[in-house]
């Protein structure tokens, strides 16, 4: 935790009237988005600030945001778009005789993840997409096929990072009937095979604590490695 506050990032949000004008600023520990549009935001801070922060985003108010990166500091202007969800929480911390107000703010366009066709991950790892893809898009899929379905979207360059800190955000760009697609030229050209017997599908089991940590030693699609 030594100078944690070096890895977070600053929301504000500035308001003014004809006669008064307000700043609030809170802490950031992870954004994910799409340049300026926003998908994912986590921050923390007092009751009076939590509470004007949640107003604003109902009201698709733009912020300022700042946070560190690999370059330097990144400064954006971002919206979270119009029917985002506000999840607010409380945390506890000895010694302190207030709690710190704990708000997660998730587009619309995130809370319908994989239905338009566009697959957003917070921390991207080949297995959890193609597990989500096939479970969001009812695909007849098997978990090995994985592998080569991602290889063919990199390869179709439909796999792209996303602007963000404290997670490892990717998105993926591919339609239930693109997908079917791959998997039948998977299946004509024998890259992908049927078991010898019948029975279950057993998919691999994801906690959400694993899916929240970075993986920082998970391959990044092939146009990261300069392939």
């Amino acid at each position: 935790m030594e100078n944690a506050h070096l890895r977070l990032g600053q929301l504000e949000f500035r308001q003014s009237t004809d006669k008064i004008s307000t700043t609030l600023r809170v802490h950031c520990d992870c954004y994910m988005g799409e340049e300026e549009q926003g998908l994912l935001l986590s921050t923390f801070g007092g009751d009076t600030e939590i509470a004007a922060i949640s107003a604003a985003v109902a009201g698709n108010s733009a912020f300022s945001l700042k946070f560190p990166g690999e370059d330097g500091e990144t400064s954006l202007c971002v919206r979270m778009g119009e029917n985002a969800a506000n999840m607010r929480g409380t945390i506890l911390i000895p010694g302190m005789s207030h709690p710190v107000r704990h708000l997660v703010v998730v587009s619309q366009a995130l809370r319908q993840n994989g239905i338009d066709g566009s697959t957003y991950l917070l921390n991207y790892s080949p297995d959890v997409a193609w597990s989500l893809m096939a479970s969001v898009m009812g695909l007849p899929a098997r978990p090995e096929w994985g592998s080569w379905v991602i290889d063919q979207l990199d390869l179709l360059h439909r796999i792209t990072p996303l602007t963000g800190f404290g997670c490892n955000p990717y998105s993926i760009r591919a339609t239930r009937d693109e997908l079917l697609n791959i998997l039948s030229q998977g299946v004509r050209g024998m890259n992908l095979g049927f078991p010898e017997t019948n029975g279950p599908v057993q998919w691999p089991n994801f906690t959400v604590a694993e899916y929240l940590q970075a993986n920082q030693e998970e391959p990044l699609p092939n146009m990261q490695r300069g392939i």
